[in-house]
């Protein structure tokens, strides 16, 4: 890891969302974290929980990368600016934003879903990815260059019934990455955005099947049947590769863009 030839190679990264909830299988933060600091980047891994952060740090020094950590949570008042304050001090400048951090949590039908989750997972989706975004852009603006990437989801273009506030945050995200490609192109600075599928994570599959009381085997069965290429859900790794190549100088031309890595559902139900 951390090698001198690799795709991020004398690139600084930071990771928001670098740590992850329990379960058998690496969230998209982390392995992004992993899989950046594999090609070269010095990361910094944010999260707001302190312990799972520091395990995606020891992994990826164990593997000989370098990371460093800061703790804070994205939904408070000055989580963004203190992340890319920190950011500066930490690494000297900002190459990359990979932004991961999103919740689900609370959601519900459109006449369903209350005010208090609404809010809640807008701050979160939406509110804190652009503040952040607002945080960094002129630290990047000053180098003349950077890539922003920003992990939407599928559900912002797809049917989702019980998924209300995430879906519309989502769409939110999409069309953030518009507008900060467009008025930040002339800077240099990249900015596109991952919409993930059915991903095989412990937020996606672990968390809701102990709310369902049914065996994560059972529900990463069900959700992989609803994909197209070959009836599964995908990995983190997945991800995590999709965000290498738009964080890396091979999508040098590559800005506004929002790619499904999905196993071809969105093409089906979108």
């Amino acid at each position: 890891m951390g090698d001198s030839e690799g795709r991020l190679a004398g690139k600084t990264a930071v990771v928001v969302g670098a740590g992850q909830t329990p379960g058998e299988t690496t969230g998209n933060g982390r392995a992004t974290a992993l899989r950046f600091a594999q090609e070269g980047a010095h990361v910094l891994l944010v999260d707001r929980d302190d312990a799972s952060v520091k395990e995606t740090q020891e992994m990826v020094l164990e593997a000989g990368g370098r990371a460093d950590v800061f703790v804070t949570d994205i939904a408070l008042a000055d989580g963004p600016a203190d992340i890319a304050a920190a950011a500066s001090a930490t690494l000297g400048r900002i190459d990359i934003l990979h932004n991961n951090v999103g919740i689900g949590m609370g959601d519900g039908g459109p006449t369903g879903l209350t005010e208090e989750g609404w809010d809640r997972i807008f701050d979160v989706n939406l509110k804190a990815m652009w503040l952040t975004c607002k945080a960094v852009v002129p630290i990047m603006r000053k180098q003349q260059g950077g890539s922003i990437v920003c992990v939407s989801s599928i559900a912002s273009i797809c049917a989702a019934p019980n998924l209300t506030a995430y879906k519309v945050s989502k769409a939110g995200v999409n069309a953030l990455v518009h507008q900060l490609s467009v008025t930040n192109a002339r800077h240099g600075i990249r900015v596109n955005g991952i919409m993930p599928g059915f991903i095989d994570t412990p937020m996606a599959v672990d968390a809701p099947a102990k709310l369902l009381d049914i065996s994560r085997e059972d529900l990463a069965g069900l959700r992989g049947q609803m994909v197209p290429l070959n009836n599964r859900q995908g990995s983190a790794w997945d991800v995590a590769n999709a965000a290498l190549f738009l964080a890396s100088d091979e999508a040098a031309f590559i800005t506004g863009a929002l790619l499904p890595v999905d196993g071809g559902q969105s093409a089906r139900i979108g």
